[in-house]
């Protein structure tokens, strides 16, 4: 069972423009380096530049095009990175970033400055239609930074573009509303529509923006969607399909791009569903050692977590670590853990609207 408190997509003003982004920092924390410098996670300042350990940077994607149509052509090749540019896992990151607001000017430039190995960032730079272009996403990989998408696959809030056509032609698919987050409702994402309307769509633009994969947010859906709107299924049937909507999503994309990046966030305990390991590249994974903020987890579903995602570590699957807190024993606690575990891992607050020092 996997539960997770900090969950967060928010919308944010910044410099009088709305911006949606999901930005990843990570560390791959090398066990024989020394603890974080025990402060409270801080802004990162500068702009650094990457490590070397990563290697030559990715080749720049080609010019911007705009979102096909739900069921349309598939994207077009010329928003594919280089060849070999994002081939095979990111063994060498040694540093991730994770911010979805507090994002300058809505520009990817801060980042592309940071001293950061892999980001995630949301396909669009105002959580609706604003799309990162290709040549942004290009640019940003040009500073030497695998770059994820981040989407969701089990819910939709209502500030997303597919949210009022949903709402006004296929209603049906929406289920109940998260009450941790007003707006977001879990979907029905077994049907095919969701597929069509939701999911290909924005598979579709990460592949034409040049990025080197997907962060695919709220498998948890599963377990949260009310089964009086699942329509007979139980929770059993819920985790297959979910599995399946994932081993379909990384079908549809290594096929159009081999080496796409595949990486979803929690319930690692679906690698007991048919398919789902041989699927994904790599999991993210929230709390696995504090809750959001500052609080242990020490809750049985806390062990459970920890224990599918060194199965999939185990499996040769990357993982990504992400806890939530801001006291400085807790952050070198922290960072420990990740070592000792070999996750990459950082350490930040819970409305990922800074990027953090990354453990040490």
């Amino acid at each position: 069972m996997s539960r997770v408190a900090g969950r967060r997509l928010l919308v944010a003003a910044v410099a009088g423009v709305t911006v949606l982004a999901a930005v990843a920092t990570w560390a791959f924390v090398d066990p024989g380096s020394g603890d974080d410098s025990g402060s409270t996670p801080a802004p990162v300042a500068g702009s650094a530049q990457p490590s070397a350990a990563l290697g030559s940077a990715p080749a720049p994607a080609a010019s911007s095009a705009s979102p096909t149509a739900a069921g349309g052509a598939s994207p077009s090749a010329a928003g594919s990175p280089s060849a070999g540019a994002a081939s095979g896992p990111p063994t060498t990151v040694t540093h991730w970033a994770y911010q979805l607001q507090g994002y300058a000017g809505g520009r990817l430039d801060a980042l592309a400055r940071g001293p950061y190995q892999l980001a995630v960032v949301d396909l669009t730079r105002d959580g609706h239609s604003g799309y990162f272009t290709a040549a942004e996403i290009g640019a940003l990989r040009s500073s030497g930074k695998r770059t994820l998408a981040y989407f969701e696959i089990g819910s939709l809030e209502d500030f997303r573009p597919e949210y009022p056509v949903i709402r006004r032609e296929a209603p049906d698919l929406l289920a109940n509303e998260w009450p941790d987050w007003p707006g977001e409702y879990f979907v029905r994402y077994w049907d095919p529509r969701w597929w069509d309307r939701v999911v290909r769509p924005r598979v579709d633009q990460a592949l034409r923006a040049g990025f080197d994969g997907v962060y695919l947010d709220t498998p948890l859906a599963y377990e949260e969607i009310s089964l009086s709107a699942a329509r007979g299924r139980d929770r059993a049937r819920l985790a297959a399909d979910m599995a399946a909507l994932i081993v379909r999503i990384s079908r549809y994309a290594k096929s159009r791009r081999p080496g796409f990046q595949i990486v979803p966030q929690n319930s690692p305990e679906l690698r007991e569903q048919r398919g789902y390991t041989a699927a994904i590249d790599g999991i993210a994974m929230e709390e696995l050692f504090y809750l959001a903020t500052d609080e242990p987890c020490t809750q049985d579903w806390c062990a459970e977590n920890l224990a599918h995602t060194r199965a999939l570590r185990d499996a040769g699957k990357f993982v990504l670590a992400v806890d939530y807190a801001v006291r400085a024993d807790n952050v070198r606690r922290a960072c420990g853990r990740y070592r000792a575990e070999r996750f990459a891992g950082t350490v930040t607050v819970r409305d990922l609207d800074r990027l953090t020092a990354r453990c040490r």
